[in-house]
Protein backbone atom coordinates (compact mmCIF):
# COMPACT_ATOMS: atom_id res chain seq x y z
CA UNK A 1 0.00 0.00 0.00
CA UNK A 2 3.14 2.58 -0.12
CA UNK A 3 1.85 3.69 -3.45
CA UNK A 4 -1.50 4.69 -2.48
CA UNK A 5 -0.54 6.11 0.99
CA UNK A 6 2.40 8.42 -1.18
CA UNK A 7 -0.98 9.24 -3.86
CA UNK A 8 -2.64 10.23 -1.15
CA UNK A 9 -0.52 12.72 0.25
CA UNK A 10 -0.29 14.19 -3.72
CA UNK A 11 -3.72 14.77 -3.55
CA UNK A 12 -3.71 16.54 -0.38
CA UNK A 13 -1.00 18.56 -1.55
CA UNK A 14 -2.91 18.97 -4.21
CA UNK A 15 -6.13 20.22 -2.00
CA UNK A 16 -4.16 22.67 -0.18
CA UNK A 17 -2.59 24.03 -3.01
CA UNK A 18 -5.96 25.06 -4.45
CA UNK A 19 -7.23 26.18 -0.90
CA UNK A 20 -4.26 28.42 -0.95
CA UNK A 21 -4.78 29.95 -4.47
CA UNK A 22 -8.59 30.23 -3.16
CA UNK A 23 -7.77 32.18 -0.66
CA UNK A 24 -5.95 35.17 -2.72
CA UNK A 25 -9.87 35.33 -4.75
CA UNK A 26 -11.45 38.98 -3.25
CA UNK A 27 -14.61 37.98 -1.76
CA UNK A 28 -15.51 41.88 -0.92
CA UNK A 29 -14.64 41.15 2.69
CA UNK A 30 -11.05 42.44 3.81
CA UNK A 31 -8.87 39.11 4.30
CA UNK A 32 -4.89 39.76 5.02
CA UNK A 33 -4.43 36.95 2.50
CA UNK A 34 -6.01 39.19 -0.65
CA UNK A 35 -2.63 40.89 -0.56
CA UNK A 36 -0.86 37.35 -0.05
CA UNK A 37 0.36 37.97 -4.18
CA UNK A 38 1.56 41.83 -3.58
CA UNK A 39 5.51 42.25 -3.89
CA UNK A 40 7.53 45.15 -2.83
CA UNK A 41 11.06 46.44 -4.04
CA UNK A 42 12.87 46.47 -0.43
CA UNK A 43 16.33 46.13 0.43
CA UNK A 44 17.62 45.51 -2.67
CA UNK A 45 15.07 42.88 -3.74
CA UNK A 46 11.71 42.45 -4.72
CA UNK A 47 10.21 40.95 -1.44
CA UNK A 48 6.63 39.53 -0.37
CA UNK A 49 4.82 41.76 1.74
CA UNK A 50 3.95 39.84 4.35
CA UNK A 51 8.02 39.61 4.48
CA UNK A 52 8.04 43.54 5.53
CA UNK A 53 4.89 44.42 6.77
CA UNK A 54 2.06 43.34 9.18
CA UNK A 55 -1.52 42.99 7.73
CA UNK A 56 -4.78 42.82 9.45
CA UNK A 57 -8.15 43.23 8.92
CA UNK A 58 -9.35 45.26 11.60
CA UNK A 59 -13.07 46.33 9.95
CA UNK A 60 -14.71 43.98 6.99
CA UNK A 61 -13.66 46.49 4.82
CA UNK A 62 -10.24 47.88 5.68
CA UNK A 63 -7.11 46.18 5.78
CA UNK A 64 -4.50 47.78 7.41
CA UNK A 65 -0.17 47.43 6.34
CA UNK A 66 2.16 48.16 9.51
CA UNK A 67 5.48 48.58 7.92
CA UNK A 68 8.04 46.79 9.98
CA UNK A 69 10.35 49.48 8.63
CA UNK A 70 8.76 53.14 7.95
CA UNK A 71 11.10 53.89 5.11
CA UNK A 72 9.12 51.55 3.12
CA UNK A 73 6.03 53.16 3.19
CA UNK A 74 6.19 54.14 -0.17
CA UNK A 75 7.15 51.19 -1.34
CA UNK A 76 4.36 49.19 0.21
CA UNK A 77 2.06 51.47 -1.29
CA UNK A 78 3.46 51.29 -4.64
CA UNK A 79 3.61 47.50 -4.22
CA UNK A 80 -0.22 47.21 -3.57
CA UNK A 81 -1.21 49.47 -6.53
CA UNK A 82 0.88 47.67 -8.85
CA UNK A 83 -0.24 44.04 -7.68
CA UNK A 84 -3.28 45.18 -10.31
CA UNK A 85 -6.26 43.94 -7.21
CA UNK A 86 -8.43 46.78 -8.11
CA UNK A 87 -7.60 48.18 -4.60
CA UNK A 88 -6.37 52.11 -3.63
CA UNK A 89 -4.47 52.22 -0.38
CA UNK A 90 -4.00 55.02 1.39
CA UNK A 91 -0.83 56.20 2.96
CA UNK A 92 -1.31 58.37 6.05
CA UNK A 93 2.48 58.32 6.99
CA UNK A 94 2.68 55.45 9.57
CA UNK A 95 0.47 52.86 8.18
CA UNK A 96 -1.15 52.13 4.66
CA UNK A 97 -4.99 51.91 4.97
CA UNK A 98 -6.14 49.71 2.13
CA UNK A 99 -10.28 49.80 2.00
CA UNK A 100 -11.53 47.18 -0.12
CA UNK A 101 -14.65 47.82 -1.76
CA UNK A 102 -17.88 45.85 -2.87
CA UNK A 103 -17.23 43.97 -5.53
CA UNK A 104 -19.43 44.72 -9.45
CA UNK A 105 -21.53 41.49 -11.01
CA UNK A 106 -19.19 41.74 -13.13
CA UNK A 107 -16.16 41.66 -11.29
CA UNK A 108 -17.99 38.99 -9.21
CA UNK A 109 -18.31 37.11 -12.39
CA UNK A 110 -14.56 37.50 -13.35
CA UNK A 111 -13.60 36.06 -9.98
CA UNK A 112 -16.01 32.98 -10.39
CA UNK A 113 -14.05 32.48 -14.05
CA UNK A 114 -10.74 32.51 -12.39
CA UNK A 115 -11.76 30.08 -9.50
CA UNK A 116 -13.29 27.54 -12.18
CA UNK A 117 -9.55 27.44 -13.74
CA UNK A 118 -7.92 27.20 -10.26
CA UNK A 119 -10.44 24.11 -9.65
CA UNK A 120 -9.13 22.24 -12.38
CA UNK A 121 -5.66 22.79 -12.39
CA UNK A 122 -5.83 21.39 -8.84
CA UNK A 123 -8.21 18.09 -10.77
CA UNK A 124 -5.32 18.21 -12.84
CA UNK A 125 -2.87 17.75 -10.37
CA UNK A 126 -5.43 14.98 -8.67
CA UNK A 127 -5.38 13.57 -12.13
CA UNK A 128 -1.93 13.09 -12.49
CA UNK A 129 -1.57 11.45 -9.27
CA UNK A 130 -3.87 8.86 -10.02
CA UNK A 131 -1.72 8.48 -13.92
CA UNK A 132 1.22 7.91 -11.76
CA UNK A 133 -0.04 5.39 -8.77
CA UNK A 134 -2.17 3.61 -11.81
CA UNK A 135 0.98 3.11 -13.78
CA UNK A 136 3.20 2.23 -10.90
CA UNK A 137 0.10 -0.55 -9.51
CA UNK A 138 0.11 -1.92 -13.14
CA UNK A 139 3.77 -2.50 -13.41
CA UNK A 140 3.70 -4.19 -9.87
CA UNK A 141 1.39 -6.72 -11.12
CA UNK A 142 2.69 -7.26 -14.75
CA UNK A 143 6.33 -7.83 -12.65
CA UNK A 144 4.05 -10.42 -10.54
CA UNK A 145 5.32 -8.45 -7.31
CA UNK A 146 1.20 -8.38 -6.10
CA UNK A 147 -1.03 -10.81 -7.45
CA UNK A 148 -4.08 -9.17 -10.04
CA UNK A 149 -6.93 -9.28 -7.17
CA UNK A 150 -4.76 -7.33 -5.38
CA UNK A 151 -3.74 -5.14 -7.94
CA UNK A 152 -7.72 -4.59 -8.72
CA UNK A 153 -8.22 -3.76 -5.30
CA UNK A 154 -5.68 -1.60 -5.29
CA UNK A 155 -6.38 0.27 -8.68
CA UNK A 156 -10.51 0.54 -7.64
CA UNK A 157 -9.26 2.22 -3.95
CA UNK A 158 -7.14 4.46 -6.28
CA UNK A 159 -10.73 5.57 -8.16
CA UNK A 160 -12.18 6.05 -4.75
CA UNK A 161 -9.51 8.14 -3.61
CA UNK A 162 -9.58 10.10 -6.74
CA UNK A 163 -12.99 10.36 -6.87
CA UNK A 164 -13.08 12.18 -3.16
CA UNK A 165 -10.34 14.32 -3.74
CA UNK A 166 -12.16 15.71 -6.73
CA UNK A 167 -15.64 16.14 -4.86
CA UNK A 168 -13.65 18.01 -2.42
CA UNK A 169 -12.19 20.41 -4.79
CA UNK A 170 -15.78 20.80 -6.47
CA UNK A 171 -17.08 21.31 -2.75
CA UNK A 172 -14.61 24.01 -1.99
CA UNK A 173 -14.93 25.38 -5.39
CA UNK A 174 -19.30 25.91 -4.53
CA UNK A 175 -18.55 27.43 -1.13
CA UNK A 176 -16.16 30.17 -2.44
CA UNK A 177 -18.23 30.57 -5.43
CA UNK A 178 -21.25 31.44 -3.22
CA UNK A 179 -19.06 33.31 -1.16
CA UNK A 180 -18.11 35.81 -3.73
CA UNK A 181 -21.80 35.91 -5.56
CA UNK A 182 -23.33 37.01 -2.12
CA UNK A 183 -23.55 40.80 -1.95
Amino acid sequence: MPTLKKTKKRMDEAMEAVRREFSTVRTGKASPSLLDTVRVDAYGGNMPLNQVANVSAPEATLLMVQPYDQNLLEDIERGIMSADLGLNPANDGSVIRVPVPPLSEERRKEYVKVLHKMAEEGRISIRHARRDAKKEIEDRMNEHEIGEDEGHRQLEHLQELTDEYIAKIDEHLERKEQEIMTV
